[in-house]
């Protein structure tokens, strides 16, 4: 006997579903019984798996669904036409796969799955199945691959045992070890992504000359920063305001209320001595000062005491001016007198410089002009905004800040202070005329054990001892030795490298448990991209961290350090979201004159702050579609039409217009980077939501295939619609553009820069009817935000896969999507939160096993 419970999770069934579910069951009554009275009803003890569209219906018994055979006719009705050993469409021949037993082609069975849940297959245009029979092939496919994979040993998968630190896990790793606040990312070469995707898989991390050449000059500049050792020499480090942002309002938190544009600049002061900073304006295209016409004050403040208030502008207004925007053009009647040109060119900002002591250590430097409310006279002038910020030298407007220099040491006075770096290292002081060895080798050990992330040997140990009297025999004391000694630990290869060495008797292919040690070093990466802390390693070392309890508390901790936001935010959402694009956004200032620098900062700020917070805040991971609330700024506020927000802070604000702006399908961020300069492309934004919101993971365009739309007047005379067709109608295109394009035009509400918009580039109504996969039509963004919703699970297992590949290192495979479906089903009674998906992947066996290297077809002697 059945039974039964009811669950609200479930679209609408129809008369031809009815039937279907009779003919599948075997069972009229049951089939009946699923919609009495509009109730959904679930068989107990059966998988609940998401239909076509991502959604979490009734199981129906395994018992039930053993007959291949109707399988087989599913797919001959619909599939073999094409996928067939003769046409071999996609590679894939469905008419030789073994349905009675889908677990010995894995690997093309999770390929179809995925079509039919995107319902990315059949291609539209072609005659497809029912909604009802979507459903049964998916989820019969999935019970089938689910109870194999169960049964079977499991399959960890596996990457390179060599894993190099990118970027970012060496920028704060170095920070994490060292106790000191530098970004080094910028001195670093560039990471490679395996497919567009993570800078973070191992296989991809290539390691070159010019790797090893930056590694080792950086060793010496941040150790000796961290000891408090001066540089070998005085030197200068500039701190640029991008071009084009606009000046024109507080710039950041650590500035003072009432100040307008600037900078504040974090800058750690090496030793304890005398320093110049020096503040450069920002000049137009010829190189002449901007904004100058009139007196204005700038402030240089440290850690927010004013140490000098300057006097910028109107030291000019005696002689004779260039006319506005001819500065240095040469012009006949715009010549300027040679005074104007030497005050606009060199003397305007040459006295922008104040020398001081300082103590060593973390400070904010901050550079800002006291603000002043007016408005100018005469006949209003267009605003110079955007890419031709830098036409005009703006005489009689604001002055801005360039760059802030900060040059020394030139003396260094006194001992080295009491830094947080160096009590992070120093943990011992030898008294003068005692054994300092014994320190040296407690300050080494301790350093070693956290920078290799492991248990340290006595091999090790000596090693950095014998750099330690080197350093300490060539630089004189103590703190040189120690220097010396941590500059060869930070180029040690078990620092840039995480290593997985395999246990005494592995065999290629073999599946073997990771140690604790191992463990937590994928944790602390995963979580905080960088080393692992004092708990997480001491527990790893006492072999407890793989106990569930613990390593459940220990995930639960770590999520609520601080560290974990900002890196799964910078190395996580930056990526899956591509907003490492946004820096490279371009616009066509005629069309689009007040996009700027500040916008695109607003955007990035919005767009972090909202992923945080939801981390953070442990929120359901579809709120990242269907929140009604946003953080902006006064910029982005303005952007957006939303009242009542003054400041460049951002802040969490209620959207007044959540059907427009709601969730991350309302981000005009994430809007602007799937646009091109000067129009919209429902080809890129239907691609970003195929592949980061439904994770159908569309192909790349094949080789040699022009992907531009046809140019001259009479095609751009016509809609984007009209083009995009003529562009399908090319076999190579239309496979893929016939998915990608309909979708994408459920978000031509918004402009090629992300603004709102009610007509297009013609004048006339937005065309945003826009089809899902499956056929079912779309009005917009609203429309699709709901769709997205109402089949939720889609969206969440796509969010689960890119998480997973982010936390292995490696892009998923067909065996990993067992383990991706079970983590969602899991997350399902808990609204889906983040912390359930954090914990899931933390306790898989993908994460905690490991699959050695296969053998090569030459090592095994296999011809």
């Amino acid at each position: 006997m059945l039974k039964i419970m009811t669950t609200n999770r479930v679209p609408a069934i129809t008369g031809s579903s009815l039937a279907v579910l009779r003919s599948r069951t075997g069972h009229a009554s049951l089939a009946a019984l699923l919609v009495v009275g509009g109730i959904a009803l679930t068989v107990i003890g059966a998988q609940q798996s998401p239909n076509a569209f991502g959604f979490a219906g009734p199981a129906v018994p395994h018992a039930a669904l053993t007959d291949p055979e109707e399988v087989r006719e599913i797919l001959d009705a619909y599939c073999v036409r094409c996928h067939n050993e003769t046409r071999l469409s996609g590679g894939l021949a469905l008419d030789v796969l073994d349905v009675d037993r889908p677990a010995d082609d894995a690997a093309a069975w999770e390929g179809v799955v995925r079509k039919l849940r995107t319902g990315t297959m059949p291609p539209g245009g072609v005659r497809r199945p029912d909604q009802a029979e979507y459903d049964f092939m998916a989820r019969w496919l999935e019970t089938e691959l689910d109870q194999a994979a169960l049964a079977a040993d499991p399959n960890p998968g596996t990457s390179g045992p060599i894993h190099r630190l990118n970027r970012l896990e060496y920028n704060n790793a170095i920070n994490d070890l060292l106790g000191i606040e530098v970004d080094l990312t910028s001195l670093l070469p560039g990471d490679e992504t395996a497919d567009g995707s993570f800078d973070n898989f191992a296989d991809a991390l290539s390691i070159t000359t010019t790797h090893m050449e930056r590694y080792m000059s950086l060793a010496r500049q941040v150790t000796r920063l961290a000891t408090g050792l001066p540089p070998t020499a005085p030197g200068v480090v500039t701190f640029e305001v991008p071009l084009h942002v606009v000046q024109d309002q507080r710039q950041s938190e650590e500035l003072p209320f009432g100040s307008r544009g600037g900078i504040a600049v974090r800058y750690d002061f090496p030793v304890d001595g005398e320093y110049l900073i020096k503040v450069q304006l920002r000049r137009q295209y010829q190189d002449y000062l901007m904004g100058m016409g009139w007196e204005q004050q700038m402030d240089l403040r440290l850690d927010g005491a004013l140490l000098e208030r300057f006097v910028v502008g109107g030291g000019a207004n005696d002689f004779r001016p260039a006319a506005a925007s001819y500065a240095g053009a040469g012009e006949p009647g715009s010549a300027a007198s040679p005074e104007w040109e030497d005050y606009m060119q060199v003397t305007g900002d040459a006295h922008l410089e104040f020398r001081l002591r300082v103590e060593a250590g973390p400070r904010v430097i901050g550079v800002s002009f006291v603000r002043e409310q007016w408005e100018p006279e005469l006949l209003p002038q267009p605003l110079q905004r955007g890419r031709v910020l830098t036409n005009d030298q703006i005489y009689m407007d604001n002055a801005s800040v360039h760059s802030v220099q900060v040059g020394g040491p030139f003396e260094v006075t006194g001992a080295a202070s009491d830094t947080p770096s160096r009590q992070e290292i120093f943990v011992c002081h030898p008294e003068p005329g005692t054994e300092e060895d014994v320190c040296a080798v407690r300050i080494l050990s301790r350093m070693a054990r956290r920078a290799y992330r492991r248990p340290v040997t006595s091999q090790d140990v000596d090693v950095l001892f014998d750099f330690f009297r080197q350093g300490r025999s060539e630089g004189g004391s103590f703190d040189a030795g120690i220097q010396f000694a941590l500059e060869r630990l930070v180029v040690d290869p078990e620092f840039l490298f995480r290593v997985y060495p395999e246990p005494t008797g592995v065999e290629r292919g073999d599946v073997y448990d990771l140690d604790d040690v191992a463990v937590a070093s994928r944790l602390s990466f995963f979580l905080w991209s960088s080393i692992p802390d004092e708990t997480l390693l001491g527990l790893a070392e006492e072999g407890s961290l793989t106990d569930p309890a613990v390593l459940e508390d220990q995930v639960q901790r770590m999520l609520a350090d601080p560290r974990a936001v900002k890196a799964l935010v910078d190395g996580f959402a930056a990526q899956w979201l591509n907003l490492r694009l946004l820096p490279e956004k371009l616009a066509d200032p005629r069309k689009y004159p007040d996009f700027d620098d500040s916008l695109l900062d607003a955007f990035r700020q919005e767009t972090e702050m909202f992923v945080g917070h939801n981390i953070r805040e442990d929120r359901p991971i579809p709120e990242l579609l269907s929140a009604d609330y946003t953080f902006a700024n006064e910029r982005l506020a303005r952007f957006y039409g939303i009242s009542g927000v003054y400041g460049s802070r951002p802040r969490r604000v209620d959207l007044p217009n959540p059907d427009q702006r709601g969730g991350l399908l309302g981000h005009g961020g994430l809007m602007a980077i799937t646009a091109y300069p000067d129009r919209t492309s429902p080809v890129l934004r239907g691609k970003w939501l195929l592949d980061n919101i439904l994770g159908a993971n569309p192909a790349p365009p094949p080789a040699n295939v022009d992907t531009s739309l046809d140019q001259g007047r009479e095609a751009e005379a016509l809609g984007i619609r009209e083009r995009l067709e003529r562009h399908r109608a090319d076999p190579l295109c239309s496979s893929c553009h016939t998915l990608m394009d309909p979708l994408g035009f459920a978000l031509e509400e918004f402009d090629a820069v992300g603004q709102w918009r009610d007509t297009d580039e013609r004048g006339g109504p937005v065309d945003n009817v826009g089809t899902w996969p499956s056929g079912v039509e779309l009005n917009g963004v609203r429309s699709l935000r709901a769709l997205l919703l109402e089949y939720d699970q889609q969206f969440v297992g796509t969010v689960t896969e890119k998480l997973m590949s982010y936390a292995l290192g490696r892009p998923l495979e067909y065996f990993d999507q067992p383990t991706v479906r079970r983590i969602v089903r899991e997350a399902e009674e808990g609204g889906y939160r983040w912390s359930s998906i954090f914990m899931g992947i933390a306790k898989s066996p993908a994460f905690l096993m490991r699959r050695s290297v296969e053998a090569t077809a030459a090592e095994s002697g296999v011809e």
